[in-house]
């Protein structure tokens, strides 16, 4: 019996409603046989039926007056493009908590500077027990989250205000500790992954024809084709790992998955726009118990072997004085650096752990181009800590 074979009979009780591999195998099939008079005709009949179902287009409401200053809900619809999101847990250890704070709630804003809260979003757990991941598209219209109403995923459209949640119900205990969402450019997929890796799968979501694909635990998505046919996962621990696998929709098998070993301790970027290149920052001990730094140069992998192709050292971004992870790519040959200023400090392991949340501290994202290695400035943010920040685009290792 094959891992997917195995997981679906592990989620058939729980989640029956799921369009798993063999189901969708049969309707994809069944579906290259229609006539083109017979598909536009269905199609049709889909959109019809979303309106009822799975699309929630939310009417028109006024907007209240507020205080200046003041963070409200997200507005049923009329938003514009985000620059970034970042989630609040509001007893930091120093400074102030932002006003209107919600433990655990995620806070999108525009790239006007307007901040709203997410309501429907579901809130992270303090403790670390429960993950609430959420996702924006590379263009910053559309967002991906878990919604409490739903008890699933749902991808939201910003302007207009629809939103199309996953054709399976999700429990919150699927979630684990660390989770996290692909979104694709387009909205249509959705990829969820989750770590420690549980016995509940991991899924990616086809959101405009209702189906779900079971993927391998414990990674991180990276990549997505267009056509959501493959995806790109790496792993980071207990070593760094990479693994595609293709023919998403037409095989029930495993054996389209291919793993590679890289030698050393890599943080990989999100897959590059051409659907092959992978950048990653190495992790190196800063001499000091329990704290890593980065290394100082971008190091090009290859996706197939795991080998290291060539390093490029970073101009214009202290790779050494600061922790970076590589996010989304902002086009061709430039990759977004997410920094935090370096804190290594000796640890007590004999004293007593805060009961307090980590302080806001600022988090600054670069352009980095991947080939001559110069990084230009592009924001400062705002933030608890690097899970506690999203931006646009593909995530990477995280």
């Amino acid at each position: 019996m094959t891992w997917l074979r195995e997981m679906l009979d592990d989620v058939a009780d729980d989640a029956p409603q799921v369009d798993l591999t063999e189901r969708t195998i049969g309707i994809r099939k069944r579906r290259r046989r229609r006539t083109t008079s017979i598909v536009a005709a269905a199609a049709v009949v889909a959109i019809a039926l979303g309106v009822t179902s799975a699309v929630r287009l939310q009417p028109t409401q006024p907007r209240p007056a507020v205080a200046p200053g003041t963070v409200t809900d997200l507005p049923a619809r009329g938003v514009g493009p985000l620059s970034h999101a970042f989630m609040t847990f509001c007893r930091p250890e120093r400074g102030k908590a932002p006003a209107g704070c919600v433990n655990g709630g995620w806070r999108v804003v525009t790239r006007g500077g307007t901040t709203y809260r997410v309501a429907q979003a579901l809130s992270g757990s303090p403790s670390g027990l429960r993950a609430s991941p959420l996702a924006i598209s590379r263009d910053g219209r559309k967002i991906a989250y878990y919604d409490t109403e739903a008890d699933t995923f749902a991808v939201r459209d910003l302007a207009s205000g629809t939103v199309i949640t996953a054709p399976t119900k999700v429990p919150t205990a699927w979630l684990g500790s660390i989770a996290h969402l692909l979104l694709s450019d387009d909205g249509r997929f959705l990829a969820f992954t989750k770590r420690p890796p549980l016995k509940d799968p991991a899924m990616l979501f086809d959101m405009r024809e209702r189906m779900a694909r079971p993927l391998p635990n414990g990674w991180n998505p990276i990549g997505l084709s267009p056509d959501g046919d493959t995806i790109t996962l790496a792993e980071y621990a207990p070593k760094t790992r990479l693994q595609t696998i293709t023919r998403l929709w037409q095989t029930s098998t495993a054996g389209n998955a291919t793993t590679v070993n890289v030698a050393g301790h890599y943080m990989v970027g999100a897959l590059g726009l051409d659907g092959h290149s992978v950048v990653a920052v190495e992790s190196v001990d800063a001499g000091i118990t329990g704290c890593q730094r980065s290394g100082a140069d971008l190091v090009h992998l290859d996706r197939k072997t795991g080998k290291v192709l060539r390093r490029v050292p970073v101009r214009g971004l202290s790779m050494t004085a600061n922790f970076v992870y590589l996010r989304g790519w902002t086009g061709p040959r430039e990759i977004t650096a997410l920094a935090k200023r370096l804190d290594c400090r000796e640890r007590d392991d004999n004293a007593p752990g805060s009961s307090l949340d980590p302080p806001y501290v600022p988090f600054t994202a670069y352009a980095v181009n991947v080939e001559t290695g110069k990084a230009r400035k592009l924001a400062t943010y705002t933030a608890q800590g690097f899970f506690q920040l999203v931006l646009p685009g593909f995530p990477g290792t995280l």
